[in-house]
């Protein structure tokens, strides 16, 4: 660009210095103009090609520069390899995989604390405890910005943690009662349950072809559990329960993410409340309900270890606060992902990835399940991605 604009200037430089070039003497005779007119030729033509050379040497760099420009242009115009709504995509799918991998993790921790410790009020609120801890040390450290609450902030977050806590120790109590493939069966009929408080409590009412969709839920489920080897009737209730706990907690919990409730409230932070919170309302319902057989129940899982390992004492108490450190991350990621989607997309995600942890706990735990549980499972699975299109396309 700047040798363009020195173009005009050259030229007239060139065209300066040939006016400026020292009058030659007139003639003074024939013979002398006549000699001297040749020379004279020559030296115009030497001039001329001497402008046109540094002419078109100027023109040949400013070319050089404008094709050297050019592919700087095209790349600052070619477009990003990602653009924002395929972020979104790729950061939501990778909220959604920690969120399964920790998931299983906290399900094979949580049901090796419940084999050692039976108590599921105890080990659910321990669970709950261990996060509060995780996060309150974080927020001392200044590892994390610790959130700054409006006057009645904790009013609004109070029925979440109520739902959240509740939620939490159904499902420990139904983990324990039963096994963790017959939990996440019944736990699979969540979608269901979200759809019913989203239209009930929220006017959010689907055409009836979303609704239809949820049959092959309910149809799977009902034959998966009635197929079912170890059935029982107190994880069941229990898994049923969780289900209606956790969709009002991940609806309200959406409707909280749109309050200012504070500063540094984002849904990480909000989940750490909703914990602390859970945490307290749970405590002295554990304590009424399992405190005088906590003393037992520990001596005994002590006992039960120290055939096993060499520190039972320590290797119980690891046992209980993995499986707490587990469910906080799993569940601090899964509100980051009910930051980005619906909370119906949420629990279709939800069930999916019980597809993992039934696969996980067959493996681990070698629970059997008959064939027809199996089926029963596959159909209300295949329900789920129904409802999905279903919801997607009457919407």
């Amino acid at each position: 660009m700047r040798l363009r604009a020195l173009l005009p200037l050259a030229v007239v430089a060139l065209a300066g210095a040939s006016t400026l070039a020292p009058p030659r003497p007139e003639a003074i005779g024939t013979h002398v103009h006549a000699e001297l007119q040749p020379r004279h030729h020559h030296a115009e033509q030497g001039v001329q090609l001497t402008q046109h050379h540094h002419i078109t040497a100027i023109v040949s760099d400013v070319e050089d520069v404008r094709e050297q420009e050019q592919p700087l242009q095209q790349q600052q115009q070619r477009p990003p390899l990602l653009s924002p709504a395929r972020k979104q995509k790729a950061k939501v799918a990778f909220y959604f995989a920690l969120w399964y991998a920790l998931n299983i993790a906290y399900n094979i921790a949580n049901k090796r604390a419940l084999n050692a410790l039976p108590l599921p009020w105890t080990v659910g609120t321990a669970q709950l405890g261990a996060g509060a801890v995780w996060v309150g040390a974080q927020w001392l450290l200044r590892i994390r910005a610790a959130p700054v609450l409006e006057r009645g902030a904790l009013r609004r977050v109070l029925p979440v943690a109520a739902f959240h806590g509740g939620g939490q120790v159904a499902t420990v109590l139904s983990l324990g009662a039963g096994a963790v493939s017959f939990t996440h069966i019944v736990k699979a009929a969540e979608p269901l349950f979200s759809a019913l408080v989203a239209a009930v409590a929220f006017g959010q009412v689907f055409k009836p072809q979303v609704y239809a969709a949820l049959l092959p839920v309910v149809g799977g489920v009902a034959v998966a559990c009635a197929k079912e080897l170890n059935f029982s009737w107190v994880s069941f209730v229990a898994a049923m329960s969780s289900n209606l706990f956790f969709a009002l907690r991940a609806n309200y919990s959406k409707v909280l993410m749109q309050k200012r409730l504070g500063r540094n409230v984002e849904p990480a932070n909000l989940y750490a409340l909703i914990t602390m919170v859970a945490f307290v309302l749970c405590l002295p319902l554990a304590l009424a309900a399992e405190g005088a057989l906590v003393g037992p129940a520990w001596g005994q899982g002590v006992k039960d270890l120290a055939g096993v390992v060499a520190r039972p004492r320590a290797q119980l108490a690891w046992l209980v606060a993995l499986s707490g450190l587990t469910h906080y991350l799993n569940n601090e990621v899964m509100y980051l992902a009910l930051g980005s989607v619906h909370p119906v997309t949420l629990a279709v995600g939800n069930t999916l990835k019980r597809v993992f942890i039934i696969v996980a706990s067959l493996v681990v735990f070698r629970n059997p399940i008959t064939p027809a549980g199996a089926a029963g499972s596959a159909v209300a699975i295949a329900g789920v991605q129904l409802y999905s299109w279903a919801r997607q396309r009457y919407s």
